[in-house]
């Protein structure tokens, strides 16, 4: 079980109370994925949510007028999440995620997460608030790889 006070080094989870960091803590799973190796591929279902403990792991998409993925972002440094697709609906990833070396990761389900965060709907709010702000930071840093592809 990863430990609360490690939750609390994540942006989405600043400043959330004990207790609660508690419960997210007792639904997460540690994993550690090869270089290589696939976090989840884009327009798979996404349920999970994911967060970097140590490692780096490329967010790529596919373009129909390019053989190749192109680069949209990495997450590089610790304490960042990804893998938002698995609480905003249609819940099916937007990017590939790759690991660019080792990495350990922090996985919690997405559907339990947010059945928590309805349960505490003034921390709830806070949560989707950075949410909302990691998916506009990303579709920045995509609007801004494409541009350079074309």
């Amino acid at each position: 079980m990863i430990q609360p006070e490690v939750l609390s080094q994540f942006n989405l989870f600043d400043g959330l109370p004990e207790s609660l960091l508690k419960e997210i803590a007792l639904m997460g799973v540690e994993v550690s994925v090869k270089k290589g190796d696939f976090v989840f591929r884009e327009g798979e279902k996404a349920d999970k949510l994911h967060f970097l403990l140590n490692g780096s792991v490329a967010l790529r998409v596919k373009l129909t007028s390019r053989p190749e993925s192109v680069t949209v972002s990495f997450v590089s440094m610790p304490y960042q999440s990804f893998g938002w697709s698995g609480v905003v609906a249609p819940h099916h990833y937007t990017s590939s995620a790759e690991c660019d070396e080792d990495s350990r990761l922090l996985i919690l389900p997405a559907e339990s997460f947010m059945n928590l965060l309805e349960q505490h709907p003034e921390h709830g709010f806070t949560v989707m608030k950075r949410i909302a702000m990691l998916i506009a930071d990303r579709l920045r840093n995509s609007h801004q790889a494409l541009l350079k592809t074309i």
